[in-house]
């Protein structure tokens, strides 16, 4: 097809198909997500489910690629899907405007290569790290892009390897009273948070949306087994 031929020339046929054919489920698709999820689409991915239980605010305006004046007040997986099948109308999408908690976790198909953790809520995050590796699926993670200014900064590593990450933090202490000992890959930044305030998170557009291409980076490369060095 016309529209992949720029992917094929760049890692051949068989592993468009691979890529065609994954099966990949996103939580969260803000400032992160949102740009994790047009990657995918861009890159080829056929099969997404997404899941996010908000709307769009005027102050998603400053950061979030699915975010526009005119879809204020709408549900973010509506506007999602809209933009997902204007960019790929053969795309198959299945959407949740629903919270991750233990009751929806047990609705949701256990038959998917990836899932993209790209949530701020730490409980929803320990839940699906637990259904991946009750299910065998694959999962990253993205921790703080908040409070920070430099994308140069970000980085992929285990979660029991991060710095200078307070979401990390907690993360790391509820998987632990879970006794989850897992290496959880996530994407995290060497970036001192410019606002130490607790509760108060300022942002701007470049360093959530950098790591969401890393997420994205990171589930193509690994679907297609190529390692970038």
């Amino acid at each position: 097809m016309e529209k992949y031929t720029r992917i094929e020339k760049l890692v051949g046929i068989k592993n468009v198909n691979k890529i065609i054919n994954a099966k990949v489920l996103i939580v969260g698709i803000g400032g992160v997500g949102g740009s994790t999820l047009e990657m995918l689409v861009r890159s080829g991915i056929n099969n997404i489910t997404i899941v996010d239980f908000d709307t769009f605010e005027e102050s998603n305006l400053n950061r979030q690629i699915l975010s526009l004046e005119t879809n204020i007040n709408k549900h973010k997986v509506d506007v999602a899907k809209e933009r997902i099948i204007s960019i790929n109308s053969d795309c198959n999408i299945i959407t949740y405007n629903k919270k991750i908690d233990e009751s929806f976790i047990n609705e949701l198909d256990n038959n998917y290569d990836y899932i993209i953790d790209a949530c701020d809520d730490v409980k929803a995050k320990v839940l699906l790290v637990k259904f991946a590796i009750d299910n065998n699926i694959k999962i990253i993670s993205s921790c703080g892009t908040g409070n920070r200014l430099d994308p140069s900064k970000l980085y992929i590593t285990n979660i029991w390897k991060t710095e200078y990450d307070p979401l990390a933090k907690k993360f790391r202490n509820e998987l632990r009273k879970k006794h989850i000992n897992y290496k959880l890959p996530v994407v995290t930044s060497k970036e001192l948070p410019l606002i130490k305030e607790s509760g108060f998170v300022g942002s701007m557009a470049m360093v959530p949306n950098s790591a969401g291409i890393l997420l994205a980076s990171y589930v193509i490369n690994d679907i297609i087994n190529i390692a970038v060095k």
